[in-house]
C-alpha cells in the first residue's frame, strides 16, 4: 500500500475497533474480527474501502481454497459488519 493508502487503512481500522468495542463484541471477537479485516487488506494490498466487487470475489475463491469453511464465515460476517458500520 502507498503511504495515503496506508493512512487511510489505518484510520478505518481504528473505526472499526471503536464499532466493534460499542457493540459490546467480547475481546477474543475484535481480535478476530481485527485479523480478518488486516487478512483482507494484506491480500488485495487495499485498504477495505478501495476493493471492489471483483476483488471480494477473488478474495473469499482464495480464502475458500485455502482455509477452513470457518474462517470463510467469519471473514464474510466482518466484511458485512466493516460495509454497515465502518463505511455505512
Amino acid at each position: 500500500m502507498h503511504y495515503s493508502q496506508q493512512q487511510r487503512f489505518s484510520y478505518l481500522y481504528e473505526q472499526h475497533l471503536t464499532n466493534l468495542r460499542l457493540q459490546g463484541k467480547r475481546p477474543e471477537t475484535i481480535d478476530c474480527y481485527s485479523r480478518a479485516v488486516r487478512r483482507i487488506s494484506a491480500y488485495s494490498n487495499k485498504s477495505p474501502d478501495e476493493l471492489t466487487a471483483a476483488n471480494l470475489k477473488e478474495y473469499v475463491n482464495s480464502l475458500i481454497q485455502m482455509h477452513s469453511w470457518s474462517t470463510v464465515n467469519i471473514d464474510r460476517n466482518v466484511l458485512q459488519f466493516f460495509y454497515r458500520y465502518t463505511l455505512d
